[in-house]
């Protein structure tokens, strides 16, 4: 891991340190793992966490990460003492270490921001003039809402008709263009094909925008094999929850973009009639004082990540993932959703309904009686789950067109997916 050195006016060498990468490939510990929360009739039980695609937990050694910045945390690109002179150095090493871990090209920009709508929505300001934007109605909120000019297009029956879908709707666009697809569902884990989406994308001289919240957490991401020209991404769903995400890509659009914030930093000068923003879109898009300690987190999420290795976090989350499906499927009134069929590779996210009961009474049930924190709702996709449930109406307080949400990750244990799978069998046996 190298380090980034900075020099202090007095030729002083300030260097970040780097972090310690473990010899051994052992998956860490997550913060909150003694956590008892109570349930009926007063008891304490460990708690049972399976809401990660909504925020994961920290992760121990991120914890670490922020209480080392801590002590010497100071103004960052502007102060000459040593203490800002360090918070700049992990500032701007923790935008390497980002980098890196995204697979991005050297020249591509990491902008840090608040989470991946804002990312998103930092892109979407950023847009030439004339863009249209070509977006499924499967997308999260974050990626469906920000555009100007949009062309929705609807739920693709598989993965080669969402291919399609996009190759007819960028051809008959003249202009600057934009793909915009998530590379995980956030409702059904179902990974999407971006590969090939980035290919039909620039076969039509388009550029493509991946929402890779989900993904991260759980796959390597690399931007360059893939060949996307932006991802977008949050730290509080990748174990760093200290308010920081990233918009990661190629420099032009934003370089030549209105900045973002307008304020301190992202200015070379003001004048009496005139105002120079930084070309540089880092600077130009972070104005204000950035979150540095976000920006650590999310580093050292990264790192954790890349030395514990993708081999080993991907065989236990397929370990657990098919237990909690099987378990799921065996339970009689329980129903997964899924677009592409159960075969359909996926992430640790399982989305269902039971029959009889609201998703807000089971979700009650499964923390009020056993101790068992999920998500319930339409999941900031409301278009898309009201496909998966036939429904054509409800927003966010429709509790009758909504749907349960078990999701893991690091963490996660045997004992958790059995509990849920005895609560749901102990709820229909009710019905």
């Amino acid at each position: 891991m190298s380090t980034l050195t900075i020099f202090t006016p007095a030729s002083t060498p300030v260097t970040a340190p780097a972090p310690h990468v473990p010899s051994e490939r052992r998956i860490p510990a997550v913060l909150g793992s003694d956590l008892e929360v109570p349930v009926r009739g007063g008891r304490l039980v460990p708690y049972a966490n399976l809401d990660y695609a909504a925020s994961a937990p920290c992760l121990e050694p991120v914890s670490a990460a922020v209480t080392a910045a801590l002590p010497a945390y100071s103004s960052v690109h502007r102060g000459a003492g040593y203490a800002s002179q360090l918070t700049t150095a992990r500032y701007e090493q923790a935008r390497h270490t980002v980098r890196a871990f995204a697979g991005a090209r050297p020249d591509d920009s990491v902008i840090f921001t608040r989470n991946t709508t804002d990312a998103t929505n930092l892109l979407a300001r950023s847009l030439p003039e004339g863009t249209t934007t070509v977006v499924f109605d499967t997308e999260h909120h974050a990626s469906l809402l920000p555009w100007g000019t949009a062309v929705r297009l609807g739920i693709p029956a598989f993965p080669g008709e969402a291919v399609r879908a996009a190759d007819e709707a960028l051809a008959g666009i003249d202009g600057p263009k934009l793909l915009v697809v998530t590379a995980a569902s956030n409702v059904t884990g179902e990974l999407w094909p971006i590969a090939a989406l980035a290919h039909i994308a620039h076969r039509h001289g388009a550029r493509i925008l991946v929402d890779a919240a989900q993904l991260v957490p759980h796959r390597r991401l690399n931007l360059t094999a893939l060949d996307l020209d932006y991802v977008v991404f949050s730290g509080h769903k990748l174990y760093a929850p200290f308010g920081t995400g990233a918009l990661i890509g190629r420099s032009d659009w934003l370089a030549e973009a209105e900045p973002y914030l307008k304020g301190g930093g992202a200015v070379k000068a003001v004048n009496d009639d005139e105002t120079e923003w930084h070309e540089d879109p880092e600077a130009r898009h972070e104005a204000g004082t950035p979150n540095v300690l976000g920006a650590v987190a999310l580093a050292a999420a990264c790192d954790a990540l890349t030395a514990t290795g993708w081999t080993v976090l991907l065989r236990e989350e397929e370990r657990l993932l098919n237990r909690l499906r099987a378990g799921i499927t065996a339970v009689r009134g329980v129903h997964e959703l899924s677009l592409w069929g159960p075969d359909h590779p996926r992430v640790g996210i399982v989305s269902f309904v039971v029959e009889g009961f609201t998703a807000r009474e089971v979700a009650e049930v499964l923390s009020g009686e056993h101790g068992i924190g999920v998500r319930d709702g339409k999941f900031c996709a409301h278009p898309f789950v009201r496909h998966l449930l036939g429904t054509t109406d409800g927003g966010c307080d429709d509790v009758t067109a909504s749907a349960v949400r078990a999701s893991i990750g690091i963490g996660t244990t045997e004992e958790h997916v059995d509990r849920l799978i005895t609560a749901l069998q102990d709820l229909v046996s009710r019905g």
